[in-house]
């Protein structure tokens, strides 16, 4: 049985997909979530073997959701499923680690196909992606320093970077920092400002990729 976690913002999706899904006899579906957030602190507790992934989504995208998914539970594989084949969201989230990227509209029969393929260890690339994740600009070289900004950052503005690029929200960072969620606001406002990036999900791949980079040194 592949145990499956969806997630996507329209409920009606959702719960079109379980059914779709659910009339495998080899698939199951253990969870929902509205947005990456709420699949990260769903993860423990569900131990799904896949992930269906949508790309655009509130509070955290399907892309910063892959990235910190494969962190946090390396086995479990994350197929996307979106409307979105732009270049850079193929390239991003199968850089990050997902295992496959269909569009939604691929045959119920070839997305079971494709679930039990990646549940196998298998890639799966819709109609005319492959050639967008091989003509995808390579990633600068990776250096072990990190970069400039980073030795701006306070160590307490460091411990709000970790625990963003875990997927916590600013409730679940004030209750570990003991701190008010108006203060660690002020903090991330602080670290997108001396990043020069445009939002928290930036931030979150930034730190996910240095501190793997850290670990691995």
């Amino acid at each position: 049985m592949i145990r499956i976690l969806l997630v996507d913002d329209q409920p009606i999706i959702r719960h079109g997909l379980k059914s779709m899904l659910e009339s495998n006899t080899d698939m199951q579906v253990v969870g929902e979530a509205e947005n990456g957030q709420r699949a990260l602190e769903q993860l423990a507790q569900l131990q799904p073997d896949l992930v269906l992934m949508d790309i655009r989504m509130p509070i955290m995208d399907g892309v910063a959701a892959t990235g910190a998914i494969v962190a946090q539970s390396p086995t479990t594989k994350v197929l996307v499923l979106t409307t979105f084949d732009d270049d850079e969201y193929v390239s991003q989230a199968m850089r990050l680690g997902a295992k496959g990227y269909l569009l939604k509209d691929t045959e119920p029969e070839d997305l079971a196909l494709a679930i039990r393929a990646v549940h196998k260890g298998h890639t799966q690339l819709g109609p005319g992606l492959f050639e967008k994740v091989l003509t995808a600009p390579p990633e600068p070289p990776c250096s072990t320093a990190p970069p400039p900004e980073l030795a701006h950052l306070t160590s307490r503005e460091l411990e709000v970077l970790h625990l963003l690029a875990s997927g916590a929200n600013n409730r679940e960072i004030a209750e570990a920092l003991f701190l008010s969620e108006n203060t660690v606001k002020n903090y991330v406002t602080n670290i997108l400002s001396q990043l020069r990036l445009r939002d928290r999900t930036q931030a979150a791949l930034l730190a996910q990729s240095l501190f793997r980079a850290q670990q691995s040194i």
